[in-house]
């Protein structure tokens, strides 16, 4: 199945190139394994690596995409060296790449690699209850950080497993007919920012016209 995620990198101009990586959302590893000397993570420096991102994030058309790519020689890593996406918002990423069932996580890279993971907690109760189905899994979810030391995230399993007893709870609710669809993901958000403390970022993002 893996543990997918993806990864934003801010460009000169300000916008991100998108970046997936089938494993990377383990444990929220990345964080520790994305620097400017291991762009696209691993364990050793890799100066086609560096030349490689430094051209991806000045390009704009696939094509050359493509052939900075193919002519690299850059060894694989967890991250693909191939961009999903070029030169986008970062709303754009939230709202229309960022799949909030099938990635586990989000990493964003600012122009100095100071590095920031967020998990995805998706707000479809389509798996938790009869009533509701079909439910989009872009922009359909929050983004929340959690909290490091030692290199290491504290509380990451537990806030996990807290939101997923949190939907089977609010799921139970909706067959029972005391929340709406609307209220359901209304109240999840409500909780999310109850838990949410000072050291943390919360990131909430409902379908359009909700």
């Amino acid at each position: 199945m893996g543990h997918r995620a993806l990864i934003a990198y801010e460009r000169p101009d300000s916008l991100y190139n998108i970046h997936y990586t089938h494993w990377g959302g383990l444990h929220l590893r990345l964080k520790r394994q994305v620097t400017r000397e291991t762009p696209f993570g691993g364990e050793e420096a890799s100066e086609n690596a560096q030349r490689l991102f430094e051209a991806l994030i000045e390009s704009y058309d696939d094509e050359t995409v493509s052939r900075l790519v193919g002519e690299s020689g850059v060894a694989p890593t967890d991250i693909d060296h191939d961009p999903l996406a070029l030169a986008i918002s970062l709303e754009s990423v939230l709202t229309e790449y960022l799949d909030y069932l099938h990635h586990e996580a989000l990493y964003v890279v600012d122009s100095d690699f100071e590095v920031t993971a967020y998990r995805t907690h998706w707000f479809g109760l389509q798996y938790d209850c009869q009533r509701i189905s079909g439910e989009p899994t872009i922009g359909n979810g929050a983004l929340r950080t959690v909290r490091w030391y030692n290199g290491e995230p504290v509380g990451d399993g537990y806030a996990q497993g807290e939101f997923r007893a949190l939907k089977r709870v609010v799921g139970d609710l909706c067959d029972r007919e005391v929340f709406s669809p609307r209220e359901a993901r209304e109240y999840l958000t409500a909780m999310l920012s109850r838990w949410a403390d000072d050291r943390s970022e919360l990131i909430i993002k409902t379908p359009e016209g909700e």
